[in-house]
């Protein structure tokens, strides 16, 4: 395959992709809706009943029992990290982050858009059970985020989403470690060695050449299992998983194109709205937003997600373009990243995501979820702004 025609595929791949996303913003959107309705409505006691219900899988020694909250979450969610997976691994190998230069950009600005909201966070809250939330405002919610940008429609340059993109998928890698090392429980040895093993098990089934998928899931869900009584979060096998699929053409089938295709409607479609449905429903009655608002840890999500991002994204990219590291996509006036910057402070997903393994203090995880909603809302509109005045301004 040329260069050429590997470039056109990309390029196509990135198109459907953010066409995907932005329409998967909307469900996600509608779900968050949905979820706060419900929570708020006279049927609220049945919203906690409903993801509260026990469902056990499997006989005997080998059954899991949850509820379907943690079935969401804990479950489903795999699906969602193994397609983010999928993304990473492309990007790295036939993406726009296999060329050093154009990667180092992103990369640099994804990494001041994670450290200065973890330490603003840290400094708002300062010690004590509330510190352990610093990981909240560090993610960058893509489905949300390019789906505003779907609705600024050609008003903003085409380079303004590669590099947004570009920024969200290194800022999931950095939230996928951070999921992995700060937010682990106590580590059960020999189930973290058993699912090593099912890992090394898959590597040996791609080096014998097996085409069969059947294998590949019966040992990935093996990996789940083991994972999920390991200690690490059982959603860091779906990642795992998914960096370890080819990028590149197997005997002539691109598989990772495939599962891409197959299972990322899937993920946008269901299991992240499903997500949403369980872990959005806030119920704000009874002076909840009163008491949010005098939280400091409503306070950090919020600076952490708008101050941090647009100053550490905006900033760190700065700086790079000043001293020559890095490039923008072709297009793009440097004015724009302060909008992408602030566009990136829609954290939602990974921050509720997180928020549910910070905090076991139902209080904290409250007012730390009102705060990711509030910095969500305005980094739209704020993101929106920037770019729309900007880009004029650029035309001019």
């Amino acid at each position: 395959m040329t260069d050429t025609r590997l470039t056109r595929r990309v390029t196509a791949s990135l198109r459907k992709f953010v066409h995907n996303e932005a329409a998967a913003g909307v469900v996600l959107l509608l779900a968050t809706a949905a979820a706060l309705v419900w929570a708020n409505s006279a049927a609220a006691a049945g919203y906690q009943e409903v993801w509260r219900f026990r469902l056990s899988i499997g006989a005997g020694q080998v059954s899991v029992t949850e509820d379907l909250r943690h079935w969401v979450n804990d479950g489903l969610m795999v699906i969602f990290f193994f397609v983010v997976g999928l993304e990473i691994k492309r990007e790295l190998v036939v993406g726009e982050l296999r060329d050093r230069r154009a990667a180092l950009l992103p990369a640099l600005g994804a990494l001041g858009g994670v450290v200065l909201p973890a330490v603003l966070f840290l400094v708002v809250v300062g010690g004590g059970p509330e510190a352990r939330g610093w990981g909240v405002p560090l993610a960058t919610d893509i489905a949300f985020a390019v789906g505003v940008l779907a609705l600024l429609g050609p008003r903003v340059p085409a380079g303004v989403k590669l590099f947004l993109l570009s920024v969200a998928i290194v800022d999931d890698i950095i939230a996928v470690g951070v999921i992995a090392l700060a937010y682990t429980e106590d580590l059960d040895r020999v189930w973290l060695l058993s699912a090593a093993v099912g890992l090394i098990v898959i590597a040996a089934l791609r080096r014998l050449g097996i085409g069969s998928i059947t294998f590949y899931v019966l040992v990935g869900l093996f990996v789940w299992y083991a994972a999920l009584h390991s200690g690490v979060h059982a959603t860091i096998a779906g990642v795992v998983l998914g960096l370890m699929t080819p990028a590149r053409p197997v005997d002539g089938r691109d598989v990772l194109g495939e599962l891409q295709h197959k299972l990322h409607p899937v993920s946008a479609f269901l299991v992240v709205p499903l997500f949403a449905l369980a872990n959005a429903g806030i119920d704000l009655r009874g002076g909840v937003l009163g008491e949010a608002a005098g939280s400091s840890v409503a306070w950090a999500v919020v600076i952490g997600l708008l101050a941090g991002k647009i100053a550490g994204i905006g900033g760190a990219t700065w700086l790079a373009l000043r001293t020559g590291i890095g490039t923008l996509p072709r297009g793009m006036p440097p004015r724009l990243i302060w909008g992408v910057a602030a566009l990136a402070g829609i954290g939602f997903t990974v921050s509720l995501f997180i928020t549910d393994l910070a905090y076991s203090d139902a209080g904290l995880v409250i007012q730390a979820k009102v705060g990711v909603f509030t910095a969500s809302v305005v980094a739209a509109v704020l993101g929106s702004g920037l770019l729309l005045a900007l880009s004029r301004r650029s035309v001019d």
